[in-house]
């Protein structure tokens, strides 16, 4: 015998053509070859159907060998197809498919699972199966069975012929052929997309689109968006969450473009259009202003085709704080810029923007309810930031405050060293942010603030919170100062949102957390969404991570920055390999969780060339 093996004596002995008795051979656990009479039976289609009726159709059938079973408990489902040779090089984990049932109604669900399983010829000619494998450079697919473990997602129903869908409530009859989903209209109504909303991206599997046989073929997934079908999801807030070059910017100018022209409802009646006011640190977002010069003529018509709005969006404009020491220069966009300051009123407002984080609640007390109003009364609404270190510079009122028991000399002595260093933050050579509400929330408007042109982080931080807390305050109010903030649809966009939003052990991050957290649960009913854009979904303070609904991850290396973001397991396993452009979706309020591919070109202007 030779070290390959003899072929014959292989052939014997896998086959069962060397005279062995049927009856051992079936206590060996093989099934007998012979028919009744004692005659060779074939044994693989073609020759039992050399000539078949009618083409195949559909994957394979569903396999009852271990049970075929539908349960309320996820992991009692037992959904099993097996699926023929001609199309298992098709088959890929996350494709849908539908299976029938007797009446009309379909099954949706979605391949989770790929096995060979062993094929009733195999046998223990292990070395010489692997031999034979290594010769003829192959292996034959029919010595094994191809199994798919299926998770039923919907029943899809008629319902005076509009197509609907409910929970997973009938086991399909075994044997029944299933086949790959490619009607749109089923894949959506299976997965609970919206026919119309704001376009966020395609559905895809495993990175590639899904594709139907209409026009367009690839599925769009939209956003509700109206209030028919519920809030609008702008208003229940939205995370992007993605490492550096994972395509957060790129995308997220995509989706504010979408938003942008879009009118919503108030309460007393009128429909205003969203304005957006987007915190900017790399300055990149007042490019939303021009077009695209990468963008062909083709890729506009195929967006204008599927409803997607492109192009430059003329109302925008870069608010640009001055900062002293600090020059704005922006020749990669051609937005209208404005200068602004920040007042030091904004402080009697909010005492913590001067607070930092290191002062205590003792002296932050002191600060909030003794010397702030004792400023006021004294320099009026309009005392400027350097009026209020003469203020604090005063040893007599220092001396009366402790004597009187209000302030303790050294609790005075702390709250003057520690608001020190915001002289190039306030009361700046340029108009004040209060006098330019009107301009920087309007109908319509994109107002970005880059803060890319100012290197002291402090600083940096004190004016976004300054601005966001002001549109905050104005929203929530009831007796709002700038009627304009009230009544006007808003989202408030911040990139890097982790530099701003983290739970920390400190005055000011507490009040900021408690402002944004407050602004978060109220936004559904005051016309506020958050728009939160984080490579550190981990550092997001939770109070304001629960009040999110949308939340797009795009590629994360981070194992505990994936786990936060806490969507369905199958998912998160796929974020590290994402490429650019590729995310999970998970937004209970809209979808099933999906896998969607972004536009390939941003729809404005994007990047430095």
């Amino acid at each position: 015998m030779s070290d390959l093996g003899d072929f014959t004596e292989f052939s014997a002995d896998a086959d069962g053509d060397s005279g062995d008795d049927p009856t051992e051979r079936a206590d060996a656990g093989e099934e007998s070859t012979t028919t009744p009479t004692g005659e060779a039976a074939d044994d693989t289609f073609e020759q039992m159907d050399a000539e078949p009726a009618a083409p195949d159709t559909g994957l394979g059938v569903l396999s009852a060998a271990n049970g075929l079973r539908i349960s309320e408990e996820a992991d009692e489902t037992c959904l099993r197809a097996y699926v023929t040779a001609a199309n298992r090089s098709a088959v890929r984990i996350g494709k849908y498919l539908l299976v029938p049932y007797p009446g009309g109604e379909r099954l949706f669900c979605r391949i989770t699972a790929l096995e060979y399983a062993q094929e009733f010829r195999a046998d223990d000619a292990t070395e010489i199966h692997a031999r034979r494998a290594m010769r003829e450079q192959g292996i034959d697919e029919q010595d094994f069975k191809f199994m798919a473990e299926l998770d039923p997602v919907a029943v899809l129903y008629s319902d005076d012929g509009e197509l609907k869908r409910r929970m997973t409530d009938r086991v399909p009859k075994p044997e029944t052929v299933i086949r790959e989903a490619t009607d749109k209209t089923e894949i959506k109504t299976g997965l609970k997309i919206p026919e119309d909303g704001v376009f966020l991206g395609h559905l895809s599997v495993g990175g590639e689109k899904v594709r139907t046989a209409a026009e367009p073929p690839t599925i769009d997934y939209r956003l509700k968006d109206d209030y028919e079908a519920g809030d609008p999801l702008v208003f229940r807030h939205t995370l992007v969450a993605g490492g550096t070059g994972s395509g957060k910017t790129h995308s997220s100018k995509n989706v504010l473009r979408q938003y942008l022209g879009r009118t919503y409802g108030m309460g007393d009646g009128r429909t205003p259009e969203l304005a957006v006011v987007q915190f900017d640190p790399q300055d990149e977002y007042a490019q939303m202003h021009d077009d695209n010069p990468a963008m062909t003529d083709e890729f506009a018509r195929r967006c204008a085709r599927e409803g997607i709005s492109h192009g430059g969006y003329d109302d925008t404009i870069a608010f640009v704080p001055k900062v002293a020491g600090a020059e704005y220069s922006a020749s990669h966009h051609h937005a209208e810029q404005v200068e602004f300051t920040i007042p030091f009123s904004l402080v009697y407002e909010n005492p913590w923007l001067i607070a930092g984080s290191s002062l205590n609640d003792n002296q932050y007390g002191a600060l909030l309810n003794t010397l702030l109003p004792r400023f006021k009364r004294q320099y009026g609404s309009n005392g400027t930031y350097s009026e209020f270190k003469t203020f604090l510079s005063d040893p007599a009122m220092k001396e009366e405050l402790d004597e009187a028991g209000d302030v303790h000399e050294a609790t005075f002595d702390a709250i003057k060293r520690r608001v020190q260093g915001f002289d190039a933050v306030f009361d700046q050579d340029a108009r004040p942010i209060t006098d330019q509400v009107p301009q920087l929330v309007r109908d319509g408007g994109l107002t970005v603030i880059p803060t890319y042109h100012i290197t002291d982080s402090r600083t940096a931080s004190t004016i976004v919170l300054a601005v966001s807390s002001l549109l905050i305050d104005q929203k929530l109010s009831n007796d709002p100062t700038y009627d304009r903030i009230k009544e006007t649809p808003l989202v408030l966009g911040m990139d890097e949102a982790h530099n701003f939003l983290t739970d920390a052990d400190s005055v000011q991050a507490r009040k900021v957390i408690g402002k944004f957290t407050e602004a978060a649960k109220q936004g559904r009913k005051e016309r506020l969404g958050l728009y939160l854009i984080t490579q550190d979904p981990q550092d997001i303070a939770d109070p304001v991570f629960k009040q999110i609904n949308t939340k797009m991850v795009l590629n994360l290396g981070d194992e505990d920055a994936i786990s936060a973001v806490n969507i369905p397991s199958n998912l998160e396993s796929k974020v590290p390999y994402m490429e650019k452009g590729q995310r999970v979706v998970y937004s209970p309020d809209n979808s099933e969780p999906v896998e969607l591919i972004g536009l390939s070109t941003c729809v404005t202007r994007h990047g430095r060339d």
